[in-house]
C-alpha cells in the first residue's frame, strides 16, 4: 500500500473545541491510511478565522454544523481571502443537532476524501 498524502493542516470553525477535537480526531483516525491529517487549530468566533488562517496557513478549514448557511459562507470567503487555495468544507447546519456525533464523523469519511482527492 503506498504511503498516505499529506500532511495536510486543517483548522475548524466550532464553538466546542472539544468536541471538534474528539470528532477530527476519529475522522484523523479513520483515514489515517489514506491521507494525514493534522488538526492545529479551531476557531471558536467567526471573528478569529481570519487571524488562526493567517497564524497557520491551513490546507482545509472546515466549519462545523452549528453554523448556518450564510455564516458558513462567510467563514469561507475569510479563509479564501487570506489563503486563496485552502480546501473549504462546511458541515451542514445541524446535522449534529439532528443525528449526533457519529453522523459528523460519517458524514467527513464520506466527503473528505473526495476534497483531498480533488486537485
Amino acid at each position: 500500500m503506498s504511503d498516505p498524502k499529506g500532511p495536510y493542516t486543517l483548522v475548524t470553525v466550532n464553538t466546542a473545541p472539544e468536541r471538534a477535537k474528539r470528532l477530527i480526531g476519529r475522522m484523523v483516525e479513520a483515514l489515517q491510511q489514506r491521507y494525514t491529517i493534522v488538526h492545529v487549530d479551531n476557531c471558536e468566533k467567526i471573528e478569529e478565522v481570519a487571524k488562526k488562517v493567517s497564524e497557520h496557513m491551513p490546507d482545509i478549514l472546515f466549519s462545523a454544523s452549528m453554523w448556518t448557511a450564510e455564516q458558513a459562507s462567510e467563514i469561507q470567503s475569510i479563509a479564501r481571502s487570506i489563503k486563496p487555495d485552502i480546501k473549504l468544507h462546511a458541515i451542514p447546519a445541524g446535522l449534529q443537532v439532528e443525528r449526533g456525533p457519529d453522523a459528523i464523523v460519517e458524514y467527513l469519511l464520506e466527503n473528505v476524501p473526495a476534497l483531498l482527492d480533488a486537485e
